[in-house]
């Protein structure tokens, strides 16, 4: 299939790959997942027409979250779901990032120190929400943890869409009143501080794995001139989007949380033991071709593979899971009414698919009527009729 291009890099050089290198057991399950993926290896569905016998046979998805293929229905029914969480008002895409000469560390130390990424953002965000000189009010975060940039390098950081008005401590909603409530640098400063102290705590814990040319820092001395250092840079989230109306922040947030580090259609070649890509240079801001082996790419592609239960999306604030419910009921009751709810939620799967593709699953392709008798076990298998 001509979309499925980088499961062709898969197909051609995993073996090679796997016999020279070694690999984590999930990035193992990554790459075998890809290589399945619609193949026909993981089972298929048949649909049939009633009317002239016409077959369609329909091959399963690996529904692994690193496939390239798997992602466009789950993001989809994502964005219908947060949209039923609306608040009116601004909403505000803020990049939390940190100094490169820490991703070894972050590397070595994947599920602690991501976690400590998305918890040092929410503190930061939280904290500084709750004075009264910015906003005075807890307001509801999305943030989902990234690991890569456009060519595919290693670069950890954190996307958070935050809302513009929240609640304060007696239930009552208020509002920013300027195009960002906290200042950017205030931003920078705190989420170093809170990143920083965590860090600190887990290496006199001895939570911190120091492999290779991290062994250095089992020296208290090269240590403390490391993160001396890391206090001297300036730390600097931005600012990416504002919005006014949470829908189109939602639909801005759905190309970040289902997305993996590079999709299919970016990929410009495949061709002897090679793969070519578009890339954005942020810098100037243009399109440029970046090649590499099939071997690097792969090396690159499995960096992204994130430890086994990590959460990459996480809720804050408004949105945090035990209180959500009743927050927004609050919320929605000052604001007398719920601007959007789930267009999704009780429709079929047949529905639904017609809704967000215009794929009617029911015509048949030969004789053109309506009389495909459509056999999906599971909603996932819904994903092949996307192609």
């Amino acid at each position: 299939m001509s979309n499925l291009k980088i499961q062709k890099v898969f197909n051609a050089s995993w073996d090679d790959y796997l016999y020279s290198h070694n690999v984590s057991e999930e990035q193992e399950k990554a790459a075998c997942s890809i290589i399945a993926c619609k193949s026909g290896a993981l089972g298929c569905n048949v649909s049939i027409c009633e009317e002239c016998g016409h077959q369609e046979i329909h091959n399963n998805s690996c529904r692994n979250r690193n496939c390239p293929n798997c992602q466009t229905v789950l993001k989809e029914l994502w964005i219908d779901a947060r949209r039923s969480e609306v608040i009116d008002g601004a909403y505000f895409h803020v990049v939390f990032t940190v100094p490169s000469e820490l991703n070894p560390l972050i590397y070595a130390n994947q599920k602690l120190l991501y976690a400590l990424l998305h918890e040092a953002s929410s503190k930061t965000l939280l904290e500084l929400s709750a004075d009264k000189k910015y906003l005075g009010a807890m307001p509801a975060i999305i943030q989902v943890l990234h690991t890569w940039g456009q060519e595919l390098n290693y670069h950890p950081h954190i996307h958070c869409i935050i809302s513009g008005a929240g609640l304060t401590k007696d239930m009552k909603l208020v509002n920013c009143k300027s195009n960002f409530m906290i200042p950017v640098k205030v931003l920078g400063s705190k989420f170093r501080g809170k990143f920083m102290d965590a860090l600190e705590k887990y290496y006199k814990s001895d939570k911190l794995i120091l492999p290779g040319s991290l062994d250095k820092f089992r020296n208290s001395y090269e240590w403390n001139e490391f993160r001396d250092s890391l206090y001297k840079k300036a730390w600097c989230p931005f600012i990416k989007e504002t919005f006014n109306g949470f829908g189109n922040a939602i639909d801005y947030l759905g190309r970040y949380t289902h997305r993996i580090a590079i999709s299919n259609s970016r990929v410009i070649s495949t061709e002897d033991g090679k793969i070519s890509f578009w890339a954005k240079d942020y810098r100037t801001n243009e399109r440029k071709v970046i090649a590499l082996s099939h071997e690097e790419f792969i090396r690159r592609f499995l960096h992204h593979v994130l430890p086994k239960g990590f959460q990459k999306i996480r809720y804050y604030g408004l949105l945090t899971n035990s209180a959500k419910k009743k927050r927004l009921t609050i919320v929605f009751n000052i604001q007398n009414h719920r601007r959007f709810t789930s267009k999704y939620a009780c429709m079929k799967k047949a529905d639904m698919l017609y809704e967000m593709f215009h794929i009617d699953i029911h015509l048949c392709p030969c004789c053109g009527k309506r009389s495909m008798f459509q056999r999906f076990r599971t909603f996932d298998d819904v994903t092949m009729a996307t192609g």
